[in-house]
């Protein structure tokens, strides 16, 4: 470790500034007039990789924005990682809400960050965390090599859903074949608490119309004798839970995977306070599924939620009507190893099942995507584990995540290999919001964990 760390800190100015100019390119994916920044930005990746020692770096076309393919095979008979990142980032929108341009990278300090944080968009959804790896194998490759084979794959698409990741796996499945997958696009419970993300739930989008009467009505006339569709559905939403928070669609719970008490254990060590949360929010008090924390409710337990509705007038002053419709959409957040596909037909049968028949129903879906969880016997998680703890000096304690990364899904549908989330960012740090950062002790914390991680991860595969 004195080695890495030796090297790390002789080369430190120098892997700041590269990471200052790289947060410099606008790789905005979402916004077509940054496409050439977002090209320049894979060349920029492609760069560092060969300078760190990365052997066939090539910029890979893709029917949309291409991936960036670098690795170092050093023994067939020794295991492989594949590296994932992003270099592509958010709009950074709006733009008046950043203390400075959000494409000019400045170093503040804050009360989480005494040492400075990275302002910029960027810094730590994904530059700076998928960079740390880019360091951390030159680190690695400067004091010895690499202690097995690595490859990397980093995107540009992932802040747009990676529509064509699916298509360069599918044709580049020999190229990319691996034993673990290694991401930093997650994070830490707090600066000085390591945790590992193990698990992240699903999805099930849909959007729900119910009709009334073929158009709005005046509610002198006709109220009381035509149902009002707004009521209707607030009525068939209020439905979907009963008073213990349980979500009331049949079968909705059938296939959920049970945490075992060894792993909720092992989460209730999260340093929490719910006083502190509730206060973060301006709220009175919690909500939700009787019998779990909040951490949990948050994270190992599906839900249901309202994500908007309308219907009627919401202008300004008053207009007496009866709606003709009323619209709502739901998203449901889910666990191993429930199925988006098949909550989404139970959703659908069970609330039309729920409607008056003096009222249609239409239930149209959106998207979705897999739940994803990573034992904590795996070897990969054990190395996370054992590494952080190296140089954070306290036990990783492992976390599952409310939100949700479908392409985890993909990996193992296509590679056949676990991923393992080894992030180092915080929940502080502002990702997708103006004003984004990203600490630069995190940074070099990072740099000096994945080289251990590797170590780590070669002893426990024998």
């Amino acid at each position: 470790m004195s080695s890495y760390s030796n090297y790390i800190d002789g080369n430190k100015d120098r892997m700041l500034d590269e990471l200052l100019e790289l947060l410099r390119i606008p790789s905005v994916s979402a916004d077509s007039d940054y496409k050439e920044d977002v090209l320049k930005a894979a060349d920029k990746v492609a760069e560092h990789l060969r300078n760190a020692g990365a052997d066939n770096v090539e910029v890979c076309e893709t029917p949309g924005l291409p991936v960036v393919y670098g690795e170092k095979i050093v023994d067939s008979s020794l295991p492989t990682v594949l590296v994932y990142g992003h270099y592509d980032v958010q709009p950074a929108d709006p733009i008046e809400l950043w203390d400075s341009p959000p494409f000019e990278p400045v170093i503040k300090k804050t009360a989480l960050h005494p040492d400075g944080a990275i302002f910029a968009r960027g810094a730590c959804d994904d530059k700076g965390q998928f960079f740390m790896h880019v360091k951390a194998f030159e680190t690695m490759m400067n004091n010895g090599g690499v202690p097995c084979n690595v490859k990397f794959m980093i995107e540009g698409e992932e802040e747009v859903g990676s529509a064509n990741l699916g298509w360069y796996v599918e044709r580049n499945r020999e190229k990319l074949n691996c034993d673990v997958i290694l991401i930093s696009d997650t994070g830490m419970i707090g600066p000085d608490q390591p945790s590992i993300t193990t698990g992240l739930r699903g999805l099930s989008y849909v959007e729900v119309k119910v009709t009334g009467p073929n158009r709005d009505l005046h509610s002198g006339l006709y109220g009381g004798a035509v149902a009002n569709p707004i009521n209707i559905l607030n009525q068939m939403i209020a439905s979907l839970h009963d008073e213990n928070n349980h979500i009331t669609i049949d079968g909705f719970y059938d296939k959920v995977q049970q945490v075992s008490d060894e792993e909720r254990a092992a989460m209730a060590q999260a340093p929490f306070s719910l006083e502190a949360y509730k206060a973060s929010l301006d709220l009175p008090d919690v909500w939700g599924e009787k019998g779990y924390s909040t951490i949990e409710r948050a994270s190992i337990r599906p839900t249901l939620d309202v994500n908007g509705i309308w219907g009627g007038y919401i202008g300004k002053g008053a207009k007496t009507v009866i709606a003709s419709y009323a619209e709502a959409k739901i998203s449901m957040r889910l666990v191993p190893d429930q199925d988006p596909e098949e909550i989404t037909e139970l959703f659908t049968k069970h609330f039309k099942s729920i409607a008056p028949s003096c009222v249609t129903v239409e239930v149209r879906p959106h998207h979705g995507g897999e739940p994803y969880v990573t034992g904590i016997d795996h070897p990969g998680f054990r190395a996370a584990s054992k590494a952080m703890s190296a140089t954070f000096g306290k036990e990783a304690i492992p976390m599952r995540s409310g939100g949700s990364i479908p392409i985890l899904s993909l990996f193992e549908r296509e590679l056949g290999a676990k991923s393992i989330l080894m992030g180092f960012g915080l929940d502080s740090d502002a990702i997708h919001s103006p004003n984004e950062h990203y600490g630069v002790r995190n940074y070099f914390m990072g740099i000096k964990t994945i080289p251990l991680w590797f170590e780590e991860y070669v002893k426990e595969m024998g």
